[in-house]
């Protein structure tokens, strides 16, 4: 599915089984004159169905619903190419389900009561391709959950860091870490365009679908410990 044109609204589709909070996101949305809300479900069974006839571009996606929970609902979106971009919106007494959800395909997550600025920022970030949208609530929420990751300090082996060269790694675990392409440029005295090469040959070699596979991928292998 193509995004829309630049002077086009970012489509949005709301997913929660709480009417009242897609009422709230909604109105947020709808109060943004290049935002517009193009549809809504109760659960994601719903949201299979209605994204399957219903053009959008990013989803803002509960976790645990009824019928079908968001990671599923966002493995099916995921396996149908890029867009619709999923953010999951999680709290922390669910980060299991959000760092599923991010497994399944989620471009993002956010915690539900990030401030309006942090959720609108992120529908536009990644709707221009960005996938870590707030660095800092993905080294926290990796934090809160990492017993459930492998033992950080035997990390497995893995094909998909098989390849990589030791620069390659090193911008990865700082990509793990939450630095943008300019902080890991800075880091590394190099240019920020240097950084994007090594970011996209990072993507191709592990067969990662974004920044935020990457970060996950950091943590899966040990190569970044978490705390």
């Amino acid at each position: 599915m193509t995004a829309p044109p630049a002077d086009e609204p970012i489509r949005v589709f709301l997913v929660d089984d709480q009417q009242m909070v897609r009422a709230g996101f909604r109105m947020l949305v709808e109060s943004q004159p290049d935002l517009t809300v193009v549809g809504e479900a109760g659960d994601g069974h719903e949201a299979v169905e209605r994204l399957a006839a219903t053009r959008a571009d990013v989803v803002l996606m509960d976790v645990r619903m009824p019928r079908l929970d968001g990671v599923e609902a966002t493995r099916w979106l995921a396996s149908r190419g890029e867009r619709p971009r999923v953010i999951v919106l999680t709290t922390f007494d669910l980060d299991e389900y959000a760092f599923a959800a991010i497994k399944a395909g989620a471009a993002a997550f956010l915690l539900k009561d990030a401030a309006p600025p942090d959720l609108l920022g992120a529908i536009r970030a990644v709707h221009a391709g960005d996938a870590v949208v707030a660095p800092s609530t993905t080294r926290r929420l990796l934090d809160h959950f990492a017993a459930a990751l492998p033992d950080p300090a035997a990390p497995a082996a893995d094909d998909r860091l098989a390849t990589l060269t030791e620069r390659e790694q090193e911008v990865l675990v700082l990509v793990a870490r939450g630095l943008s392409n300019t902080e890991i440029a800075a880091e590394l005295v190099v240019a920020e365009a240097t950084v994007k090469t090594h970011i996209g040959r990072l993507l191709a070699k592990t067969g990662s679908r974004d920044r935020v596979q990457l970060v996950v991928l950091a943590y899966e292998t040990g190569l970044v410990r978490a705390g």
